[in-house]
C-alpha cells in the first residue's frame, strides 16, 4: 500500500478494553490505517465520531447507554459522516438487516479474520458496501435490502411492512426497561411519559420486531445484543 493517500482514520468503539487494544494492534500494522480514537459508550461514540471526523467507525452493538444500532443511526445523519462496520458477537440474518437498516457498510461477527476486516474497512472507506461477501455500491445495497425485505413479506401474509425498521431511541428505552420487568406503569413514571403513550411504544416495538408479546420483545433485544443482561437488574 502507498503511504502517500490520505489514511484511513478509525474510530473502534466496543465496551471491552482487551477488544478496542486487539483491533488497535491488529489495525496499526497496516500503513494505510490508522487508528485515530476509542469509545467504550455509544452515547460516547456518536461524539467522538462528530470531534475526530474518522473514515470509519468499528462498532460494537451491545454497548451501554445507547446500543451499536442507535448510536450507527446516529453517526450515518452527521453531515459527510464516517461509514460505520457493525462487528457482533450475535451475527445471524435479522442482525445483518437491522445493521444495513441502521445505516452499517457492512456487518461481520467478531471471529472475522483480520484480512476481511481489513479488505472490508478499505472498501467502506470508498464509500461500498459488504453484502454476502462482494462489495457494492450505496444503489445496490439499497436495491438487495428490498428486494430481501420484499421476499421475505412474499413468504408470510403476517409480515408487518415496518419489519426491520430501526427502533427509535425511545421505543430502545422501552426496550430496556421491559427486560427490568417493569409494568407500563413503571416505565411511564420512569422515563416521564403517559402510560398510553407508553402503549402506543411498545404496540410499535412488537410490530417492528415481529413478536407477540413483550417477554418475547425482550429475549429478542437480548439475543442480538441490543440489551445487556446487567442493563435488566
Amino acid at each position: 500500500m502507498t503511504t502517500d493517500a490520505p489514511k484511513i482514520k478509525i474510530l473502534i468503539v466496543d465496551d471491552h478494553p482487551m477488544v478496542r487494544h486487539g483491533l488497535r494492534r491488529i489495525l496499526e500494522r497496516e500503513k494505510d490505517i490508522e487508528v485515530v480514537g476509542e469509545a467504550a459508550d455509544g452515547l460516547i461514540a456518536v461524539s467522538e465520531a462528530q470531534r475526530l471526523m474518522p473514515s470509519i467507525v468499528l462498532m460494537d452493538v451491545s454497548l451501554p447507554s445507547m446500543n451499536g444500532l442507535q448510536a450507527t443511526r446516529e453517526i450515518r445523519a452527521i453531515d459527510d459522516g464516517p461509514a460505520v462496520i457493525v462487528l457482533t458477537a450475535y451475527i445471524n440474518d435479522a442482525q445483518f438487516l437491522h445493521a444495513l437498516r441502521a445505516g452499517a457498510s457492512a456487518c461481520y461477527a467478531k471471529e472475522v479474520m483480520p484480512t476481511e476486516l481489513i479488505g472490508a474497512i478499505r472498501l467502506a472507506s470508498t464509500g461500498q458496501y459488504i453484502i454476502e461477501g462482494n462489495a457494492v455500491s450505496e444503489k445496490q445495497a439499497h436495491a438487495w435490502l428490498l428486494q430481501k425485505l420484499a421476499a421475505l413479506s412474499a413468504a408470510s401474509t403476517d409480515f408487518p411492512d415496518d419489519v426491520f425498521v430501526p427502533l427509535s431511541s425511545r421505543e430502545m428505552e422501552i426496550l430496556k426497561q421491559i427486560g427490568r420487568g417493569l409494568s407500563n406503569k413503571e416505565i411511564a413514571r420512569e422515563l416521564g411519559i403517559s402510560r398510553q403513550t407508553v402503549k402506543n411504544h411498545m404496540t410499535s416495538i412488537l410490530r417492528k420486531l415481529n413478536v407477540e408479546d413483550r417477554t418475547q420483545a425482550a429475549l429478542y433485544a437480548l439475543r442480538q445484543g441490543w440489551i445487556r443482561l446487567e442493563d435488566t437488574h
